[in-house]
């Protein structure tokens, strides 16, 4: 088993990395002053497989958690489905040590992650996630939300977890295309911050694409160190911790572009990936040589290129109606010299971001 700590004053918490954590779950739960009742929060994928699974480790640790699953896909990430749940947590009587588990991808858990920074002000949070882009993406960092309809995300809080669990036995039932969908933020964190981390994922593809167990425990326990490693400077995104958000200007555009059903988030930040460094590109803050070996690396990881059912005036309109775009003026997260290092501006020109808008469009 790896750990990982994220190291926040004391909101520091610590992420399990390994397979069959029963051990590490029980002994958690008898240590930690929780209530014996609790929740468990998961979806119609995940709650067949593993929710009973869960529910009887907790068990074992003292705490009687009901599952309670709500509908698999983004559309769940909704306030209909909070103002549920909190119904749910008030029908059972959970009081402020009542724990809420998360147990699934990105929507269980950013979802439950806002029920619990929201009942009663504040209750104990978990992570279990079960998807390869939870594990190394939304599952760390304390980002919580629900959608509205004018928008992704837009509604939420900074609440972080208690523990973040993630076994890696369970990723072995993902579809193909949810482990790519991982991929595409485990490859930004090579990009964005380790150039030794992005080598070793273009040496191993074969390794990582069939989940050989000691390359998906580096690939997962290295993308959690360099998350934490971020987020322990900076919490609530008031500087470094922007960028993590490298792709993700274009990757939000062409989710909101495409109804939020074409893409899988991994696929749109794929996409975004490409059209940053094409932007660093035309900007000359990176050689042809370094755009090309991360438009290869993509590519060779299952992950789209290019982007279906979109239009370049339509995506450049999205940019500014994204969150992170303060009084109108976008924040790129851009390459810089070489891999591994990024910059943050504002300072780009419109005919730079549709030529590579443009580049991206199938």
């Amino acid at each position: 088993m790896r750990l990982v700590t994220v190291d926040l004053g004391e909101n520091s918490y610590n992420i399990y990395i390994g397979n069959n954590l029963q051990a590490e779950i029980v002994d958690f739960c008898k240590k930690s002053s929780f209530s014996s009742r609790g929740l468990i929060i998961t979806d119609t994928n995940v709650g067949p497989l593993y929710g009973d699974k869960l529910k009887a480790m907790l068990a074992d640790g003292g705490v009687d958690a009901e599952i309670y699953a709500i509908e698999a896909g983004e559309s769940s990430k909704s306030l209909g489905n909070f103002e549920k749940i909190m119904t749910r947590c008030i029908e059972l009587g959970l009081d402020r040590k009542s724990p809420i588990f998360a147990l699934g991808g990105g929507v269980v858990g950013d979802l439950a992650g806002f029920a619990a920074a929201s009942y009663m002000r504040g209750v104990p949070f978990v992570q279990v996630p079960t998807s390869l882009l939870a594990q190394v993406d939304s599952s760390v960092g304390g980002k919580v939300a629900v959608n509205h309809t004018l928008g992704k995300n837009l509604i939420g809080a900074f609440y972080q977890p208690k523990a973040v669990f993630m076994d890696l036995d369970w990723l072995r039932t993902l579809p193909k295309r949810e482990i790519y969908t991982g991929l595409g933020e485990i490859i930004k964190y090579g990009i964005i911050y380790d150039n030794e981390f992005f080598r070793f994922l273009e040496e191993n593809v074969d390794e990582i694409l069939s989940l050989n167990n000691e390359a998906a425990a580096h690939m997962t326990a290295r993308s959690c160190e360099i998350k934490a490693a971020v987020v322990s400077e900076d919490e609530k995104e008031s500087g470094l911790r922007a960028i993590l958000n490298f792709g993700h200007t274009m990757a939000h555009a062409v989710e909101k572009n495409t109804g939020y059903t074409r893409y899988n988030h991994g696929e749109a930040v794929a996409i975004g990936m490409i059209c940053a460094a094409h932007i660093s590109r035309a900007l000359r803050l990176v050689d042809d040589a370094s755009f090309k070996r991360v438009e290869k690396l993509i590519g060779i990881m299952q992950l789209p290129a290019k982007a279906e059912g979109c239009d370049i005036d339509t995506l450049y309109e999205a940019i500014f109606h994204d969150k992170k775009t303060v009084n109108g003026q976008v924040k790129w997260v851009l390459m810089d010299g070489e891999i591994g290092k990024v910059r943050i501006t504002k300072e780009v020109p419109e005919a730079v971001v549709k030529e590579a808008m443009s580049y991206c469009l199938a």
